[in-house]
């Protein structure tokens, strides 16, 4: 592949993950994801075959980013500490506002029955990878697995509500109730 149709390709898929983030994958559109990018619809299917590869791709970008998150943590914090230090994060004001680097569950989850099987299965890789990440023990998997899905919920609300005071209420009571 070209430097060129690289960096395009690039481009593509940055305006994907933001719409992926705010509008979740059914919702948005080649054609708005093509202009945020600054291209035409025209050139779409010079780089993916359509728009579940483009999403999908995005997807996968998205969730590894949140693990590769969790690599740049100290080693030698106990895991109930890192879950507590990820819950900071991921339950912030900043990332519940980000519009370009956030997590894409909270606008994903919903529509990933009526997706192709490959976003669930991604899914499902992401979860095991933070769990196991994330957990001492196998004992502590599925304390993990409650966290998470309080993270990803509180997450929700939190932006479902917008940036206003209930919001950020919501945000510290899920961040209190982790580990």
């Amino acid at each position: 592949m070209s430097d060129k149709k690289a960096q395009t390709r690039e481009r593509i898929l940055a305006a994907a993950r933001a719409a992926l983030i705010q509008r979740g994958p059914a919702e948005s559109s080649v054609g708005e994801v093509m202009g945020a990018a600054g291209l035409t619809v025209g050139g779409f299917y010079a780089h993916f075959e359509s728009k579940d590869a483009l999403m999908l791709e995005a997807f996968r970008q998205l969730l590894g980013r949140r693990r590769s998150l969790l690599q740049q943590l100290d080693a030698d914090l106990s895991p109930g500490e890192r879950r507590a230090l990820v819950a900071a994060f991921y339950l912030s004001r900043k990332h519940r506002d980000s519009q370009d680097d956030g997590c894409p569950l909270p606008s994903s989850l919903g529509e990933l029955a009526r997706l192709p099987e490959s976003f669930r299965a991604s899914l499902a890789e992401h979860i095991e990878l933070m769990t196991a990440e994330l957990a001492g023990s196998p004992e502590e998997s599925d304390k993990v697995l409650a966290d998470l899905a309080l993270m990803v919920g509180g997450l929700a609300i939190a932006r479902a509500l917008g940036d206003g005071a209930l919001s950020d209420r919501v945000l510290r009571a899920a961040k209190s109730a982790v580990v």
